[in-house]
């Protein structure tokens, strides 16, 4: 079945985006040798936290030029999707944030560029890692 990710909602970007980063922080874990499920569970949290991702984006954002013009357009369109829920714990900028973060991930897995989806996502943890130290 074919999709114009390019039409896809931004919402619906990002609800693919949060899924394959999950993933790919899970491996990367995993391949650190953290073996225990609490242990895994508690360092996951650290990268697929809305403030992680928030930061991360923002980062992007005020990194001229690390984003390409398209890029930025789809963290935009996914910063200013209204989700009709809030967030308990982080504020609702943040939420929005952490939300054009995943629908950037989301449209690039969606769009099959997995070189670029590889870089951002290593880039991102890389990222939260060293803001943890």
């Amino acid at each position: 079945m074919e999709m114009d990710v390019k039409q896809v909602k931004s919402l619906a970007l990002a609800y693919m985006g949060d899924a394959v980063y999950e993933v790919h922080v899970r491996e990367y874990l995993l391949l650190k040798g953290k073996v225990k499920p609490n242990q895994l569970h508690r360092e996951a949290v650290t990268f697929v936290s809305g403030k992680s991702q928030a930061a991360v984006i923002l980062q992007w954002m005020n990194e001229v030029g690390f984003l390409s013009e398209e890029e930025a357009r789809i963290a935009s369109r996914g910063r200013n999707a209204k989700s009709g829920t809030t967030p308990k714990n982080i504020s609702v900028q943040t939420y929005r944030y952490s939300t054009a973060f995943e629908a950037l991930i989301g449209y690039h897995y969606l769009m099959k560029n997995e070189e670029r989806l590889l870089e951002l996502m290593d880039r991102a943890i890389q990222f939260v890692e060293e803001r943890s130290e």
